[in-house]
């Protein structure tokens, strides 16, 4: 900190590929476009509507006040000579949070990684700072992969945590203190896997009208006793965002499978309990839309989820488990055609939607 007053006193940042400097008058208008971008609305606190005004207040007023009271460490990100966005480190003392968000024109090129990576060394280096919070919408997988890629330790999910734009939302969090390193803490778990008759990818949004469609069928709700009722769009983010937190903090992985042609989805695959007691270890989970039913379309994809889980350059796993209940009939099939052994009968141990309860089978697969 300089005690020089705004802009002499922001220190210019820069890794030679982004520059953290104050924001002047020129930026006035790219960070308009930036908060009328509507992915910028819908996971951020900025007003909507946003008018010009607010950016003139913002970049002439308010970014200023927070270096000449100390309250904000606010820095204009620029790429290539241009305006890319903000970043700020939010608060007076040693405990503070962080907050960026990023123009549309430069995303997708690790833009913002670099600039929380400048803005973090510098809080800790030179402006006291001991630990930096972050928190984010559920759901906004973009600022999750910045803040995983920064070396912040991914907390969990703080219900009600934020209130913008009129709404409560629930949070997920994360920190990153004084000494840690820069590096992620965990893999995220996430991949592609094309073969001649499937293609295994992570959920997208896209996908969310087909997964309301599969869990509100009968057969799917009969073996899935735990699907919320009622289940749509809502609950299908949900499963989604769940998704994406554990591919970051490193337990689970899921992929849709669908066909190649079509990108739509058939059904779901995933290797779960990645981080339990025993690491080289999981767990097999499918289900199947019932519009691919009966195609020997989910055999193929757990076969091709079992060669990723065993692979050295997969998940390297050493054993597989997978559970069916005993009257499922086409989920045993699949389980025999995938050659898992059934190990064991657990008697009345696996509730079903019906409010009964029925037997549970373990299989189990080596490498």
């Amino acid at each position: 900190m300089t005690g020089l007053p705004f802009p002499l006193g922001v220190p210019v940042l820069t890794d030679g590929f982004v520059t953290l400097r104050a924001h002047k008058p020129d930026d006035i208008e790219p960070v308009y476009e930036m908060a009328t971008d509507p992915a910028t609305q819908r996971w951020t606190g900025i007003p909507v509507p946003y008018q010009r005004g607010d950016a003139e207040e913002f970049v002439g007023r308010i970014i200023p006040a927070g270096w000449d009271t100390a309250q904000s460490l606010s820095w204009a990100i620029e790429v290539d000579g241009r305006f890319a966005g903000n970043v700020d480190i939010r608060g007076a003392g040693p405990v503070t949070d962080i907050g960026f968000v990023l123009h549309p024109k430069a995303r997708g090129r690790g833009v913002m990684k670099a600039a929380v990576d400048l803005a973090v060394q510098y809080a800790f280096a030179e402006g006291g700072k001991e630990v930096v919070h972050w928190r984010a919408q559920v759901g906004n997988e973009a600022s999750l992969r910045v803040a995983h890629a920064c070396g912040f330790t991914l907390h969990g999910t703080t219900p009600g945590l934020l209130y913008e734009n009129g709404r409560v939302h629930d949070a997920w969090t994360a920190s990153i203190r004084f000494g840690d390193a820069p590096t992620p803490r965990t893999r995220w778990r996430s991949s592609l896997i094309e073969t001649a008759a499937l293609r295994l990818r992570p959920l997208e949004e896209r996908d969310l009208e087909r997964i309301v469609e599969a869990c509100n069928d009968p057969l799917t709700r009969l073996y899935l006793a735990g699907l919320p009722r009622p289940y749509g769009i809502a609950q299908a983010a949900e499963y989604r965002a769940d998704s994406v937190w554990q591919a970051a903090t490193g337990g689970k992985e899921t992929w849709i499978f669908c066909d190649p042609k079509t990108d739509e989805l058939l059904g779901t695959v995933a290797v779960m309990g990645l981080r339990g007691v025993d690491e080289g270890s999981g767990e097999i989970g499918y289900w199947t839309h019932p519009s691919a039913r009966g195609r020997g379309l989910t055999i193929a994809a757990v076969r091709a989820a079992i060669e990723h889980a065993f692979s050295p350059d997969g998940l390297d796993r050493r054993r597989l488990t997978l559970y069916a209940a005993a009257s499922n009939g086409p989920s045993n099939a699949v389980v025999r055609a995938a050659n898992f052994t059934a190990f064991g009968t657990q008697r009345a141990a696996e509730p079903l939607g019906d409010g009964s309860f029925d037997d549970l089978v373990g299989y189990e697969l080596v490498r």
